[in-house]
């Protein structure tokens, strides 16, 4: 995993209970398992399970013959798709992700800007900033507010699913899309299934969570942009390549939508982007996703399947081969 990670993921007792359920030496932390020092090499000849996340090598044929006695990978994170390969899935290997972990703080920081977006939260504060007197709120904001107000959610994903589930408390009328999802199923997860043409044109809010896929690429293209009503508001928090960012920034500027983007392509938009100032854009630096404190949740997650590998259960969250083809 990238430098650094590994000491902030296991603190304290979770390092304790890493090294009660292995024999392993948390100080090897392999960046490039093709050119391992000496000792990454020795450890790797005995080891029966990786423990990855975020800056994992790629584990291919070249990467795998340097561990041959490998029948498991840990992710103590999401997608595994930066550094799981075929020749793992050939050689039998057991994979199992933090991702129904890493989800949580996604879906929470989603609900907070669907709220917010409902009370035009960002606007109304810098135009707060620009007038600095009284003035008449209520009147401006008459057509603001989370009272019936229409969310499509773009994916049932675990984190899809979890918004859907943390919207349930409120007075929001829901929509979902997903080509995986029937009626029935939405209906029980709190949702109305429809089409992503009639989820953009009715949607005040149309947060994103399909996975990047080559099928999801500019899934919110120009022409499902313009379907948007005026003034609804589009939250990013997937991957930046699943909105047609040029098409997006065009509807931005002329003012007529909202946007919170936690995801861009690319991942850090030029120097010169407006989605750095545009007044109805909030912009954020992919920090959706599990950090500080939230590191833990994905600590414990991984810590819980390496705990199951080792008494020869099976993973509780598992990742495959199969899988793959419609998820992160």
């Amino acid at each position: 995993m990238e430098p650094g990670l590994a000491e902030r993921l296991f603190t304290g007792r979770r390092l304790d209970r890493l090294t009660s359920i292995a024999r392993t030496d948390p100080a090897l932390v392999a960046h490039d398992l093709r050119h391992p020092s000496p000792a990454v090499r020795d450890a790797l000849a005995t080891a029966d399970a990786l423990l990855t996340c975020w800056g994992a090598p790629v584990l291919d044929a070249e990467a795998l013959a340097a561990a041959p006695r490998l029948t498991a990978v840990v992710h103590a994170a999401g997608s595994v798709r930066g550094h799981i390969t075929a020749a793992c899935w050939a050689r039998g290997i057991a994979v199992s992700s933090a991702a129904a972990a890493n989800a949580v703080p996604v879906a929470e920081y989603t609900l907070a800007a669907i709220l917010f977006a409902g009370k035009r939260v960002l606007p109304s504060a810098r135009r707060y900033a620009e007038l600095r007197t009284a003035h008449d709120w209520g009147a401006e904001l008459a057509g603001a507010g989370n009272h019936r107000r229409t969310v499509g959610v773009v994916g049932a994903s675990r984190i899809g699913r979890l918004v859907i589930g943390l919207l349930r408390p409120f007075d929001l009328d829901v929509l979902v899309y997903d080509p995986y999802l029937g009626g029935a199923e939405a209906a029980a997860l709190g949702a109305e299934a429809v089409g992503l043409d009639e989820l953009c044109a009715r949607g005040d809010i149309v947060t994103v969570h399909a996975p990047e896929l080559p099928e999801t690429r500019s899934l919110i293209d120009a022409r499902r942009l313009a379907l948007m009503p005026d003034g609804a508001t589009l939250i990013n928090t997937s991957r930046g390549s699943l909105v047609a960012e040029e098409a997006l920034v065009r509807e931005l500027e002329s003012g007529r939508l909202f946007a919170v983007l936690d995801v861009t392509e690319p991942e850090v938009p030029a120097a010169g982007s407006p989605l750095y100032s545009l007044p109805n854009v909030l912009l954020t630096p992919h920090l959706a996703g599990s950090l500080g404190n939230e590191l833990h949740r994905l600590a414990d997650a991984a810590l819980s399947e390496l705990e199951r590998f080792a008494r020869g259960a099976p993973f509780a969250t598992p990742v495959t081969r199969e899988s793959l083809h419609h998820s992160a």
